[in-house]
């Protein structure tokens, strides 16, 4: 007959469940992270080795790649004069967060997926916790000031006001300043950073019974989450609206002109348009990476459903992958940023044509330097 595990007090069980079994997630965890581990991941068994194997692999590809592809950006965006610009400044930022979120968060999982736990100590488990709260929310604040800077110049008009290279700094060192002060805030009492179910990453207590924790992972989702999702579909919004409405005022003074079009191409759309849905997409792509992060955080909190280790991967897997998006998009759709990587790395880019290297998009994207 199997032997009962022992539950820690105070774990409220099912008592039409008789729980029976040997071994459990935490079972191989050091002695001192048991004080960090909740008693709901006692009643799961250990993951099965070949999820360990699979995402040792998929994190590490993911890291080599994100590590690459954002140091690249950062490069190139440092060493062209035409990519200097206030705007830019904050993809830079952008890059510079994904390249550190990779180069610390992506070894540590594969070292603790190697060990099938978490390997590394409580000190490594507030370090993860908090390279990752600060990379993550500098991510999305960088993408948010770069969609408010697009609606400050397109939406706007001439009543806009370009961003300043002083600017951009002031907006760099804020979001620095706010992301670290508020991922240092858990070693201090407000929640704590424990390993998560699958035991290879660490991340805020979301099955923290008091609600003197349980307000942080609510207060820092409405920070992180739903605010910068407010303002990003608010300034998306009005240029689109604004675009839109060029786009119609240029068809009507086609018909009183008695041309088909006032562009001298017609299959060239607006660059407006053309910044809008490049900036749109990486935002939507970062969104798509952070959104399960946030399901399962409030599963947690709010109790709505059971969690598995395995289910609780998944927010650092898509996380990790979104640091390989933004290289890509950037690469792709970035006209200047094209021409640039094919100078001085000709054997990872696709020749441009002189239609994209001469486009107007680019000559938006780079906005003019200030010197105030």
């Amino acid at each position: 007959m199997n032997k009962m595990k022992p539950f820690l007090p105070n774990y409220p069980l099912d008592p039409q469940v008789v729980y029976f079994y040997n071994k459990t997630v935490v079972d191989s965890v050091l002695p001192e992270m048991i004080s960090r581990i909740d008693p709901y991941w006692y009643q799961f068994p250990p993951m099965n080795p070949l999820w360990h194997g699979i995402i040792g692999f998929a994190i590490a590809l993911l890291g080599i790649v994100g590590a690459v592809g954002n140091a690249m950006v950062i490069y190139i965006f440092c060493s062209t004069k035409t990519l200097r610009t206030p705007s830019n400044l904050l993809v830079v930022n952008l890059a510079f967060s994904d390249f550190l979120m990779m180069l610390t968060n992506s070894p540590t999982m594969v070292i603790n997926s190697y060990y099938e736990t978490w390997a590394l100590g409580p000190l490594f488990c507030d370090l993860y916790g908090i390279f990752g709260g600060v990379t993550g929310n500098t991510s999305i604040w960088s993408m948010t000031f770069i969609a408010l800077d697009r609606y400050a110049v397109i939406a706007k008009g001439i009543n806009g006001k370009p961003m300043t290279i002083r600017g951009a700094i002031f907006r760099i060192l804020l979001i620095w300043t706010l992301t670290v002060s508020w991922s240092l805030i858990p070693l201090f009492g407000w929640n704590r950073y424990v390993p998560e179910g699958n035991m290879l990453s660490c991340g805020t207590d979301y099955f923290a019974t008091d609600w003197y924790s349980k307000s942080y992972v609510i207060i820092y989702a409405t920070i992180a989450y739903f605010t910068p999702l407010f303002l990003i579909i608010y300034s998306y919004y009005f240029i689109v609206k604004t675009v839109c409405a060029h786009e119609k005022q240029m068809r009507e003074q086609a018909k009183k002109m008695n041309v088909s079009s006032l562009r001298s191409n017609d299959k060239q759309s607006s660059a407006e348009m053309r910044l809008a849905k490049i900036a749109l997409m990486t935002i939507s792509l970062w969104f798509m990476a952070w959104t399960p992060y946030l399901v399962i955080n409030f599963i947690g909190v709010f109790e709505m459903m059971k969690i598995t280790p395995l289910f609780t991967i998944w927010g650092s897997v898509f996380a990790k992958a979104n640091s390989v998006y933004n290289p890509i998009v950037y690469a792709i759709s970035h006209p200047k940023y094209r021409t640039a990587l094919y100078k001085k790395f000709p054997s990872l880019s696709c020749t441009p044509s002189p239609d994209e290297v001469s486009s107007t998009a680019s000559e938006v994207t780079a906005i003019p330097e200030h010197t105030t």
